[in-house]
């Protein structure tokens, strides 16, 4: 049986059933549905073909060269999704709900398997995830300037039983010039959104949401608008730690990767940093008097930091907590038994934060 469910039914059932995305592979790569299985009905180039034969020679034409290209793999295509409709019911789109999407659920039809096909597609879902994070939700802003830990801490905070949205982690990238330095390729921006929403729709709108302060771009990502204005607007705690740790932390940090790594970072920034001054850090680099290094480094992001959170200025509740040792876990309990938590309750109407 064949069914046309809407994008929010298809919310509701996705996290426990399969998703076919039979778009094809660049588009799948492109962005997907977390967790969504790729059943191509065409490949990249026969895709391309089937458009150029639609708008010149129209639909009946494009239908009969699609019939053609995708015919030797359609039995496998129905192997595959047999395999998969044993989880239960197929939820399946292609971009916009179209004919690849409506010619596969036809074919499983026949071949005995429940499908529901998701209206308007994938272009359906990206409209929903974008509305979505205009949610208002109860968010903590953990601020600090470079070096204090504050990704550590908010692990530590997630493992004392908190929500937390790891900005960085879901983007790939640290969120400084030497952010991507030891990481992995980082996701498109679309993708990016899609597993940020896979984390966004578990969260409990009725209990505080601690999230890093960031920057409106996270390496080549970019945090949804709506996402960034709560942010902007939200309670923040500044933390901070004294310079020497800080620079001890970079150390161990960033230390151990190539002087040429580093000073290529180093000159993506020079501009900013000043040319003597960009120079005397790639300089201090390359003799490993990393010491040195990291205190220029650090002198300049600090200043940048400075000027970033005059833009909050008075516009925010906000709260600064001074930490004397870089231990993540006995700073989450400072934070969570900080009496500013009480005013973030009464100001959301919230009562947990425990």
């Amino acid at each position: 049986m064949v069914r046309n469910i809407d994008i929010r039914e298809f919310a509701d059932l996705w996290r426990n059933y399969p998703v076919v995305d039979v778009r094809s592979p660049n588009e799948y790569r492109k962005g997907h549905i977390p967790g969504a299985y790729n059943l191509p009905l065409f490949s990249d180039e026969e895709r391309a073909q089937a458009g150029t034969r639609y708008t010149r020679s129209g639909r009946l034409a494009s239908v009969q060269l699609g019939l053609d290209l995708a015919g030797p793999r359609l039995s496998s295509c129905v192997k595959a999704a047999a395999d998969l409709s044993k989880q239960g019911p197929l939820l399946m789109h292609c971009w916009r709900g179209g004919m690849r999407s409506s010619s596969m659920a036809w074919l499983l039809d026949l071949a005995g398997m429940d499908v529901d096909v998701l209206k308007g597609g994938y272009k359906a879902y990206r409209s929903h995830i974008r509305n979505e994070f205009s949610t208002p939700v109860p968010l903590i802003v953990l601020a600090g300037k470079t070096g204090c830990g504050k990704t550590e801490i908010l692990q530590a905070v997630r493992r004392l039983g908190q929500q937390v949205i790891d900005l960085e982690q879901i983007a790939g990238h640290k969120g400084s010039v030497f952010g991507g330095l030891g990481m992995q390729p980082q996701p498109t921006n679309e993708q990016f959104e899609n597993d940020l929403f896979e984390v966004w729709q578990q969260i409990d709108p009725d209990r505080p949401v601690w999230i890093e302060d960031e920057s409106l771009s996270v390496g080549t990502v970019s945090i949804p608008r709506p996402l960034f204005n709560q942010m902007m607007a939200s309670p923040v705690i500044e933390i901070d730690l004294d310079f020497g740790m800080r620079v001890a932390r970079l150390i161990r940090e960033y230390a151990s990767f190539s002087a040429d790594d580093l000073v290529s970072c180093i000159i993506r920034i020079e501009r900013k940093l000043g040319g003597d001054i960009a120079r005397k850090a790639s300089e201090a680099v390359r003799k490993g008097e990393f010491d040195l290094a990291s205190s220029i480094l650090l002198t300049y992001y600090d200043k940048a930091y400075d000027q970033s959170l005059l833009s909050r200025a008075g516009k925010v509740m906000r709260t600064h907590v001074h930490l004397t040792e870089d231990d993540p876990e006995k700073n989450a309990h400072i934070l969570l038994n900080n009496s500013f938590l009480h005013v973030i309750a009464k100001t959301y109407g919230i009562s947990y934060l425990s």
